[in-house]
């Protein structure tokens, strides 16, 4: 497991992308909708939280391995710690 440092906005941005794509996903699987607006509303949060994990993830993960060359990573009272497998 290694330890990810990363600051609050980005852990935010990178929650709410994944909320957004488990609605999406979540609306086209429930019956609370008619087809058509499910179908709509579902594709496009999935869509949308799809596209926006994209760039989090390569900048996250690209920090990561700028840091491992460098052998230091930041540290700051702003930074929350995640982990990743």
């Amino acid at each position: 497991m290694r330890e990810i440092r990363m600051t609050m906005p980005e852990l935010a941005l990178i929650a709410g992308t994944r909320g957004m794509l488990g609605a999406g996903f979540g609306l086209l699987l429930a019956d609370r909708l008619s087809e058509g607006q499910r179908k709509s509303v579902g594709w496009t949060l999935m869509l949308v939280g799809v596209l926006t994990t994209i760039p989090l993830a390569i900048e996250v993960f690209g920090a990561i391995r700028a840091a491992e060359r460098t052998g230091r990573a930041e540290s700051s009272p702003e930074l929350a710690h995640a982990y990743v497998l």
